[in-house]
């Protein structure tokens, strides 16, 4: 698999990264999730991402693959201590806590890369989750410091030039951050790391997604109308132009695409083997997006 060097880090990263978000949402099985991470493992994969609030993710991951830890860059977030639902809590000490946590959970002395997790730029601007990382890091706990987030927040984390790393959303409905955010980043040779690569397949069926969570990327890729997302009868081939399209983005060096399913990411590296996405394609969306977008479709944190 394609290797490409996160930004000014000594990592090398495959262009594809897992996710850890579904395996808590969706209440993956331990079964599942070691024969998920594994598979992803020998295929070459070397980028596994949670955050604290993805239920028992951080556990599942710790519990499956911490006996391979030297094969692969761990990533994790923080800042929602008490699960998604629930407020941040951006204190000092709570990042830390929380930090120390997610390292036992993982079974591990250290993670690559923390994440801030879609703190919003009014606490960036206070310095305290940033000195709260910094901290971390002089402990040992994280190689790398990282913010987690889109819009006008992760402009200003970019700018501000204390991280490593920028994880953001990247992806044929949500393009924001090419002009925004990853023009400046790519200036300061940070990392940058793509979420939501795929856009959630929210076009896959042709319907209206169950899952709510899915809607606002479904009701823009209605506007939008791409021609090469109007045969649902090739999933595989939507998907591989979508996906192709994200790490065709200069700056983009890995995305992450969460799963429960052991046969997905496997099937998604082989979607990478007709190789990058032509020029011609690539711009095609761009235009279309240029063309319909409106102003206040931002990144979708």
């Amino acid at each position: 698999m394609e290797k490409r060097r996160l930004g000014k880090t000594d990592m090398d990263v495959t262009v594809l990264g897992f996710g850890g978000a579904e395996i808590g949402y969706q209440k993956a099985s331990e079964e599942q999730v070691a024969e998920l991470l594994h598979n992803a493992l020998d295929i070459g994969l070397n980028v596994i991402d949670t955050a604290e609030c993805y239920h028992n993710s951080e556990e599942m991951i710790g519990q499956a693959v911490s006996n391979r830890r030297n094969e692969f860059y761990l990533f994790t977030k923080c800042g929602h201590p008490r699960g998604p639902e629930s407020a941040a809590n951006w204190s000092l000490d709570s990042i830390l806590q929380s930090i120390e946590r997610s390292l036992q959970r993982l079974k591990t002395d250290r993670v690559d890369i923390v994440h801030l997790h879609s703190c919003s730029e009014s606490e960036l601007r206070k310095g305290e989750v940033i000195t709260a990382l910094q901290t971390a890091r002089e402990r040992g706990y994280t190689r790398y410091i990282g913010y987690s987030g889109d819009s006008q927040a992760a402009h200003y984390a970019v700018e501000c030039g204390a991280f490593d790393t920028l994880q953001t959303s990247i992806n044929i409905a949500d393009q924001e951050a090419i002009d925004l955010t990853i023009p400046l980043a790519r200036d300061k040779q940070m990392g940058i790391i793509a979420k939501r690569p795929i856009a959630n397949a929210a076009w896959k069926t042709g319907h209206k997604p169950i899952d709510s969570y899915h809607h606002e990327y479904y009701e823009r890729l209605r506007k939008l109308n791409y021609d090469f997302l109007r045969n649902f009868d090739d999933l595989e081939k939507t998907v591989s132009i979508a996906l192709r399209f994200t790490l065709s983005v200069p700056g983009v060096h890995t995305a992450i695409i969460g799963t429960a399913k052991p046969e997905r990411l496997p099937e998604n590296a082989k979607l990478l083997e007709t190789g990058p996405l032509p020029e011609e394609e690539y711009q095609a969306i761009r235009n279309r997006w240029e063309e319909i977008a409106p102003r206040i479709w931002i990144g979708k944190i």
